[in-house]
């Protein structure tokens, strides 16, 4: 009994504090639902109140009645979900080389790819709106998802890369002996292990370009317009509209976090993975 006390006690303590850490992340975003349930009247007082005293949905409604914001979320998810496909389409085939078949040249590759995540992105915003008018594709969906791509594929690469490491060669050697070609043993053989891997990278990726707020600014004005820039355009005769900001965020957050919750396997066992190796 008196071995276990302590035990005990060093349990709760780190119950309390992986408490406290959810906590300060939670607290902004009930804060932010709060305010969107606030009534119009209620959102500019002062002193602020964190809890609303009678909840309103007309933040909601006038959102809902926005001109412009059903098309921005449209565009939004167009342009995450074809990120998130592009992004997969390159940075998973060339993790599986540069993992599984370790060259120097490949080990270059990766520390490029972990030195342009380094790179801050308000710094290529310009070459990136001298590229994309170049090619004429200023307020287009594909210019924003090639620069969003542009910053996705790298973070992708690197997880897919070690993923990629945590499977033996041998598997490809013996599919290879089996009379699969190189490209058969990765679909067929290799990639069928990595749901929690592919899982992972296409959340994170589809987070980057749903988030993403400057190259939206810089590369669209109207017909591409995504809703990070609408929301932060909404005014009134009194400044800032903090209300409908509000509610339209809440709003702008549920798809995230449905497709987090509808993926959360993957992530726990992608999270997991390689914990008892060995």
């Amino acid at each position: 009994m008196a071995d276990r006390a302590p035990h005990d006690f060093g349990k709760t303590v780190i119950n309390a504090a992986a408490l406290l850490l959810v906590l300060s992340y939670a607290l902004p975003y009930v804060y932010l639902v709060s305010t969107s349930l606030k009534p119009a009247a209620d959102v500019q007082q002062i002193p602020p109140s964190f809890f609303p005293d009678g909840v309103s949905l007309e933040n909601f409604a006038t959102v809902i009645g926005t001109a412009g914001l059903p098309n921005a979320f449209l565009n939004s998810a167009i342009v995450a979900i074809l990120t998130t496909l592009l992004s997969l389409l390159i940075a998973v085939p060339a993790a599986y080389v540069s993992a599984l078949y370790r060259r120097r040249i490949t080990v270059l590759f990766l520390l490029f790819a972990l030195v342009t995540r380094m790179v801050p992105a308000v710094s290529l915003g310009v070459p990136l709106f001298q590229i994309m008018k170049t090619l004429g594709l200023l307020d287009t969906t594909i210019g924003l998802v090639l620069a969003h791509t542009s910053t996705a594929v790298p973070l992708a690469l690197l997880l897919m890369s070690a993923f990629f490491e945590g499977v033996p060669k041998e598997l490809e050697e013996a599919a290879r002996m089996d009379g699969c070609t190189r490209f058969g043993a990765f679909l067929h053989i290799i990639l069928p292990l990595m749901p929690s891997g592919l899982a992972i990278s296409a959340l994170f990726s589809f987070i980057a370009s749903w988030n993403e707020f400057l190259f939206a600014l810089l590369l669209t004005s109207q017909n591409s317009k995504t809703a990070p820039i609408v929301i932060a355009e909404f005014n009134s005769v009194y400044g800032l509209a903090w209300g409908p900001m509000t509610a339209a965020a809440v709003l702008y957050s549920l798809p995230v976090i449905l497709v987090t919750l509808l993926l959360q396997k993957q992530i726990v066992g992608g999270l997991t993975f390689g914990a008892v190796k060995g």
